[in-house]
């Protein structure tokens, strides 16, 4: 039987509602592949069908070293807890992706510093960091790092969407595997020898509280960075409310030079408005002016106070806001289903 090239299960010309197939015997891709390749159509969806249990024990029984490819903007969902029990004794190097989405005025250094404190937090080791991005090329960076590490078979891992199938595209310098933007994209191991080098592309581990879980996945352009973020930067005082699309709704009680700065999707609408009115807008507008909305449209409500001099939001999967200045309280109202996080901010 042939796997195919692009996500890595059998070829099948059988059953055209079962995964793996394809009308034309010999194809080197299944239908789903080439379309998404193609015409960026998903005939079906796979987001909810790799047990990450699964992933992780698959890879932790292949020897080699491990490429964790982590999706800077999408950080906080990017990280796995407790990876190196789960990865005994493993070398372990560290790909940055989508570097291109943060604004050229963070510097390299001051990115690094930022993720090696996360990562403290997390309590993870890792032997070496590499930043990288569309339009970035380290490629010798990363096979000089491998070349250190001894590496010979190296297994790609990371969570859904943060982009291993696109790094080992670049590293190839061609288009042998599928990429896309929705998550399970990739659905088996898939074997890639790359000059001296043999990488293993593995499934991505699922994200499963996260936006991009939460909405349909013809909504994922709308809430997705698609180049490089504009940050939006507002002034408050006083009594303050942001919705973003029909997602996320941030009230901020006695605001006293305070600013907010939005690092979100550029096509994600932020509408400000005053902290009175903010139910009754969202009520009125949900759905409508507020879009795009989640599945469930199940929303709960967390109230912080503020925890350092510059604190950001995080929800996984959309992005980060990051206040700064003299807040009394803050009240974020997110989908029941999504994980936010509050962080010494990155920026």
């Amino acid at each position: 039987m042939t796997k195919c090239k692009g996500c890595g299960v059998q070829i099948q010309n059988e059953d055209p509602k079962e995964i793996g197939y394809s009308p034309k015997a010999g194809s080197d891709y299944c239908q789903r592949c080439f379309r998404l390749m193609h015409y960026d159509d998903l005939q079906y969806s796979m987001k909810q069908g790799i047990d990450p249990h699964e992933v992780l024990a698959s890879i932790a029984q292949k020897p080699g070293v491990i490429m964790w490819v982590v999706d800077i903007f999408d950080f906080e969902a990017s990280m796995i807890e407790g990876l190196n029990r789960h990865l005994l004794g493993r070398d372990i190097l560290m790909v940055i992706t989508k570097r291109d989405l943060l604004p050229d005025t963070l510097s390299n250094e001051k990115l690094s510093r930022f993720i090696f404190e996360r990562l403290k937090a997390y309590q993870i080791t890792i032997k070496g960091l590499i930043v990288t991005g569309k339009g970035i090329d380290n490629k010798d960076d990363i096979f000089t790092a491998l070349e250190q590490l001894q590496a010979k078979d190296i297994i790609v891992m990371g969570k859904a969407n943060v982009g291993k199938s696109t790094l080992l595209n670049q590293l190839s310098q061609g288009d042998v595997l599928t990429t896309s933007r929705y998550p399970g994209t990739t659905l088996d191991l898939i074997d890639v020898m790359i000059d001296k080098y043999h990488f293993i592309d593995t499934p991505g581990i699922e994200v499963k509280k996260s936006m991009v879980m939460a909405v349909d996945e013809k909504q994922l352009k709308q809430i997705m960075p698609l180049s490089k973020i504009k940050p939006s930067i507002f002034q408050l005082s006083k009594y303050q409310a942001f919705i973003l699309g029909g997602l996320v709704m941030i009230k901020l009680y006695g605001c006293e030079h305070t600013t907010a700065v939005f690092y979100v999707g550029n096509q994600l609408k932020i509408h400000r408005t005053k902290l009175e009115n903010a139910d009754e807008q969202w009520q009125k507008h949900l759905g409508k002016l507020y879009v795009p909305v989640t599945i469930a449209q199940k929303y709960t409500q967390t109230k912080v106070s503020k925890r350092y001099d510059k604190m950001d939001i995080v929800i996984d999967g959309l992005g980060w806001i990051c206040i700064s200045g003299n807040v009394q309280n803050i009240v974020v109202q997110y989908p029941s289903e999504v994980n936010i996080k509050f962080r010494k901010a990155a920026i």
